[in-house]
């Protein structure tokens, strides 16, 4: 079949998000093809997985190959014929069906261990997401290796996995690191011994540039947010270059006019930040304060006293875009990167930029100066002397 537009190719892949077997559905940023991917039922976009995608089940799969193949071609050569044989949602093992293990011993001390790493998790202040996501990661390791006890597993077993588990089923590079990291933390933490975790090789991280808003895209999308709440959640988010759960975490005190300064507790890697406040974002926020009353977080939902829903505000992005009518798939954390872009382009020393974003090391930072235009249009192309 001879495709309207022959370079453009969508690909599926498997991969694994929270315990559980997903579609993914990758192509070069195109707004035809972002707008197809929209429109297919339970499609979404994944920040962490930096693609669209669904379940993975073969109904998934023809609609799926329905919606594209008008318009690209469709390359599912990853996937295997038993993969698009599939008629339901693959799951990871869990506890359920390691009941049925014939050494119950084996599995109660594996359920303990799993607990007890999950607990170490939480007492180390990690993330609620990086909780879920190792110990989902050390379950699917633990359950491979069902039928052995942990003190008996080995280099070769972490071997044995990766190579007739993670590379046979074809799984993501993103999989492939939680995994490692799993094992490194559960053996070294909870097991006091260490196994080499680099025998699960790790992948090359592909290279990726932040998606940046132009300031006239970010002020469109503001002016199409005609809730005074939500507008002023978006705004303070690029305002002040805030990953979505910082600002849901807010407080009113947090807010400091005095100094002209918002105060970031316990952001990522539990660490303590500002970031400098502009009067125009000052006075929004005390217009937003006198109309809502928030008690206890800046930002509260519909029950007085809880934070915003994280789900929620990610719909209010999406409303706005929509209303605003661009064409891209943006996310909240696009505000994060175009704050930290304009703020380059407009001079600000990349130090400072670190701090205020909060960014543990400088090459984190450095990525920006890839997608700064403000070098590159001075800049004189040569087809312009032609």
């Amino acid at each position: 079949m001879a495709h309207p537009v022959s370079e453009k190719i969508i690909r599926l892949q498997k991969d694994i998000h929270y315990g559980k077997v997903v579609l993914c559905i990758r192509f070069e940023r195109d707004v035809t093809l972002e707008a197809t991917a929209r429109k297919i039922s339970g499609c979404r976009w994944n920040q962490t997985l930096h693609c669209w995608y669904l379940p993975f089940k073969r109904q998934t799969i023809k609609t799926v190959m329905a919606a594209f193949e008008p318009l690209a071609r469709v390359d599912y050569s990853t996937l295997d014929t038993d993969d698009i044989q599939t008629t339901e949602p693959i799951e990871i093992k869990t506890k359920d069906t390691l009941t049925s293990l014939p050494n119950a011993l084996v599995f109660e001390n594996r359920k303990k261990a799993i607990a007890r790493f999950e607990a170490w998790l939480m007492s180390k202040r990690y993330s609620g997401n990086t909780v879920k996501t190792y110990t989902e990661a050390l379950k699917t390791f633990l359950t491979y290796h069902s039928t052995k006890p942990i003190e008996a597993i080995s280099n070769e077993d972490v071997i044995l996995f990766n190579t007739n588990y993670i590379l046979k089923n074809k799984y993501s590079a993103s999989f492939q690191n939680q995994v490692v990291n799993a094992i490194k933390l559960f053996f070294s933490a909870i097991e006091n011994r260490k196994l080499d975790p680099e025998l699960i090789h790790r992948p090359k991280r592909p290279k990726t540039l932040p998606n940046v808003l132009s300031k006239e895209e970010v002020k469109a999308v503001l002016e199409a947010t005609a809730n005074s709440k939500h507008k002023a959640m978006l705004s303070l988010i690029y305002a002040c270059g805030l990953r979505s759960g910082e600002l849901l975490q807010l407080r009113p005190a947090h807010v400091d006019s005095k100094r002209m300064v918002l105060i970031i507790k316990a952001a990522k890697g539990n660490k303590d930040r500002i970031s400098p406040l502009s009067m125009k974002i000052v006075e929004m926020l005390r217009s937003y304060f006198v109309a809502y009353k928030p008690k206890i977080y800046l930002f509260e939902g519909q029950k007085p006293g809880e934070p915003y829903d994280a789900r929620s505000l990610q719909l209010v992005i999406k409303q706005s875009v929509n209303r605003a009518a661009i064409n891209k798939p943006i996310t909240l954390h696009w505000l994060r990167h175009s704050y930290a872009t304009h703020l380059l382009e407009a001079g600000t020393d990349l130090r400072y930029i670190q701090e205020i974003l909060g960014h543990q090391s400088s090459k984190t930072t450095e990525i920006y100066t890839h997608v700064s235009t403000k070098s590159l249009q001075k800049i004189k192309s040569p087809f312009d002397t032609l």
